[in-house]
């Protein structure tokens, strides 16, 4: 669950903790909401989720720098920038613009006062093809400071171009390691300088050889994006991550865990995986399994993509080709971003509104409860008693969970990026827009002002 500092509740992964669940168990109340702040412009668009930590909110941009700001204020207490961010145009596709810098949500381990995050930087000097190139680093940074604390290659030295490589899940941390989701950028095509294939590595907090597992046997792509949401770690250590297409193979070729929810060990060896029974229909027409987190809840795991199909399954054995424990016809389009869950209930994403599914133990297993259809909804959360969502139409509104309907609306001016999600810390209701933060909160009033770093 988020923990919390002497300041307050803290936020310190995607989602607020390991399970992603989403829920800020806190007693934080936010209604009736107004403005606390919003922070000065920042230097590049923001793609990641708000984080909280004794005091401090941090932001991370696609221009490769980290911003630190005073969760009472806004007042930015520093800033890193770490590297040159990579041109959208030398990239062979992708929908970032006009740089690819930082792009996943990074993550905070409290007991080392660390920001992790992973940074795509441009490589000085042409390629052997004439172009540029892009290497990512795994940059460890110190909350209170600044200082940079580690800084190594966040990739396995397998010849993929990193060109072709987009970091969009957010980090996590797995018993001192940071687990890092890679995939390719929008249009799935290769880089110029060689494939890409969607990976998931972990790397020591204090730096040290890599464990990594690849996914796509192909020539290339089988991406881990997953709308931003992060790796899910159980508390065994367990890393779940949901694959999307890999490349078309034809029929007679062995399966290569793409559009798979995959079980990996905290070495991140495979231990087990699900997949449907046309994975190879999804990868030819683009249906991605893995729009967004599994949803580990009650023994088993639930997951959504494009095809609106949901599959329950049971956590540590998945059960290979066509495994479901149960499948439900839901949504309408493509449920894309980080779900939460609340007890047995998981609220999911959907292009026409926020809808909640109720997860049982026993048979029909999956019962839909609701649809807010208000169209489309961010990644929601949950604190406050609300289900919050961030909408298309610049607003965060807050759900009632028994049935969907709005209870508030709240305008933040602020257009935000792909798959939006809020945070909750330190007593505030954290927006992500464009390119800047927008803090609201509740009657008790402002945290308190953290000291100098």
């Amino acid at each position: 669950m988020p923990g919390a500092s002497g300041f307050g509740a803290n936020w310190t992964t995607y989602h607020g903790d390991a399970e992603a669940t989403g829920v800020q168990t806190a007693d934080t109340k936010l209604l009736p909401s107004r403005r606390a702040w919003s922070s000065p412009i920042l230097d590049g668009q923001l793609y990641g989720e708000p984080l909280v930590a004794d005091g401090r909110v941090v932001a991370a941009t696609e221009n490769d720098t980290v911003y630190v700001m005073a969760a009472d204020s806004g007042h930015i207490l520093w800033s890193r920038h770490l590297g040159n961010a990579v041109p959208s145009r030398d990239l062979p596709c992708g929908d970032i613009s006009p740089e690819v810098g930082i792009t996943g949500t990074p993550v905070i381990d409290s007991t080392r006062h660390e920001i992790f995050v992973d940074a795509d930087t441009l490589v000085a000097g042409p390629s052997s093809s004439g172009g540029v190139e892009a290497s990512h680093r795994l940059f460890g940074l110190d909350l209170f400071t600044g200082k940079v604390e580690l800084d190594e290659p966040a990739m396995p030295n397998t010849g993929e171009d990193q060109l072709a490589q987009l970091q969009r899940p957010g980090l996590a941390l797995d018993d001192g390691f940071v687990v890092i989701a890679y995939g390719q950028n929008a249009g799935d095509c290769p880089g110029p300088n060689g494939p890409a294939h969607g990976y998931v590595v972990a790397i020591p907090e204090a730096g040290g050889p890599l464990h990594y597992f690849q996914i796509g046997s192909g020539s290339d792509r089988g991406a881990v994006w997953m709308g931003g949401s992060s790796p899910v770690v159980d508390p065994q250590g367990n890393v779940y991550v949901a694959s999307a297409d890999g490349y078309d193979l034809g029929a007679g070729q062995p399966y290569d865990d793409s559009d798979a929810v995959l079980e990996l060990s905290a070495t991140i060896y495979l231990e087990s995986v699900f997949y449907p029974k046309d994975w190879q229909k999804l990868s030819a027409d683009d249906l991605d399994l893995g729009t967004g987190d599994p949803v580990l809840v009650d023994g088993f795991v639930f997951q959504v993509g494009k095809t609106d199909i949901a599959y329950l399954l049971r956590q540590g054995h998945l059960g290979g080709e066509e495994g479901e424990v149960a499948s439900l016809s839901m949504c309408s389009g493509n449920p894309n971003g980080g779900r939460a869950v609340e007890g047995s209930v998981v609220y999911v994403p959907c292009p026409n509104g926020v809808t909640a599914i109720k997860v049982s133990t026993k048979a029909p297993y999956l019962e839909q409860l609701w649809t807010d259809n208000d169209g489309a909804a961010g990644g929601p959360i949950i604190a406050d008693g609300l289900v919050w969502t961030i909408g298309s139409d610049k607003a965060v509104h807050g759900l009632n969970p028994a049935n969907g309907q709005q209870v508030v609306s709240i305008p933040f001016g602020g257009y935000a990026n792909h798959f939006p999600t809020p945070s909750v810390g330190d007593g505030l209701l954290l927006l992500p827009g464009a390119n800047q933060v927008f803090a609201f909160m509740g009657p008790a009033g402002l945290p308190p002002t953290p000291p100098a770093g």
